[in-house]
């Protein structure tokens, strides 16, 4: 999962302009993030360098499924919550060329006027993105969108305040909420209490639940995700790394004003294959489950064996049905 041609090229002219200690930069950055600390001084060319790419590969694969799973979705407008540089909107205007209008919103000047910078190599909606410095708390009044994403926003926020501010940016959104957290224990708790409130206001998840029953997952367990995204040159020297690809773990929720929730069951854990067939953790209609789809069952397991972490598993047909 590559950055977009453009935006490459606006990363890198920006590198090029601002240089620094990216190494050390780096590892305060990654420090901060995995403690949930504040954004505020937070190194801009260090952001761009080891925390741009993966928070990107992790909204699009997010956008990708609601793209997938509401294909009539179509957003005209979006309210980029929490911005920073500006990289879920990036993601949204590449899952949706039709997308007119994007407002970038944070409350950090520096991350604004970065997001600025880098969206003029983008497309028209980008370019003439609105900007508005303000906290995802206080969103102004009448401000709304097609479209909310908050992407690694909530992450400084207990998860009473989270899900009150996450009420907030669902009644701006019009047709759909998106919100993407660290796949940690507390990214999936805020989450968790965010989505028992907005669906106790009428919200319909779209993903990753096919249920707007009680969250089974407690205790020590979380729901979360990975997506893999290639490291660049600068990345990895920035992280001294030594593979070329870096593993993003992501949790996420979508909501939405209206249509039908997705059928089946969300796989919630790596499949595992062996010889008697695929072993699947799902998680559907309000209960987990841990269930292996046997190698004689031919036609399931010819479905199953294609499925990976993150995909939903189709109801079984009255013909499949036991």
């Amino acid at each position: 999962m590559s950055l977009p041609q453009a935006l490459q090229g606006a990363v890198a002219a920006w590198l090029g302009r601002n240089a620094g200690d990216r190494r050390r930069a780096s590892a305060a950055l990654s420090a901060t993030y995995r403690a949930g600390g504040s954004s505020a001084g937070i190194d801009l060319g260090a952001y761009l360098v080891a925390r741009l790419p993966a928070t990107f590969a992790a909204v699009r694969r997010v956008l990708a499924e609601l793209a997938r799973l509401r294909p009539d979705l179509a957003p005209a407008s979006l309210l980029d919550a929490g911005s920073g540089p500006g990289t879920a909107s990036w993601t949204a205007a590449e899952q949706w060329p039709e997308l007119a209008a994007v407002t970038f919103l944070d409350t950090s000047g520096p991350f604004l006027a970065l997001a600025a910078e880098l969206a003029r190599h983008g497309p028209a909606p980008l370019a003439l993105a609105a900007a508005l410095q303000c906290s995802i708390g206080q969103l102004p009044e009448g401000l709304a969108a097609d479209l909310v994403i908050a992407a690694y926003a909530l992450a400084e926020l207990p998860e009473a305040r989270a899900a009150v501010i996450a009420g907030g940016l669902w009644r701006a959104s019009r047709k759909a909420l998106v919100l993407v957290e660290p796949g940690t224990p507390q990214g999936f708790a805020r989450l968790r209490a965010v989505r028992q409130r907005l669906i106790g206001e009428g919200a319909i998840p779209v993903a990753p639940c096919t249920h707007a029953l009680a969250c089974p997952i407690a205790g020590d367990d979380w729901c979360h995700f990975r997506v893999r995204l290639p490291r660049s040159r600068a990345h990895m020297q920035a992280k001294s790394a030594r593979v070329p690809f870096e593993d993003e773990p992501f949790a996420y929720l979508v909501l939405a004003r209206d249509g039908a929730r997705p059928q089946g069951a969300r796989i919630v854990a790596p499949p595992q294959h062996a010889k008697p067939g695929v072993t699947l953790r799902l998680c559907g209609e309000g209960r987990l489950e841990t269930r292996l789809i046997a190698r004689r069952d031919s036609a399931a397991y010819k479905q199953a064996r294609k499925l990976d972490w993150g995909g939903i598993l189709a109801p079984a047909t009255k013909e499949e049905a036991p």
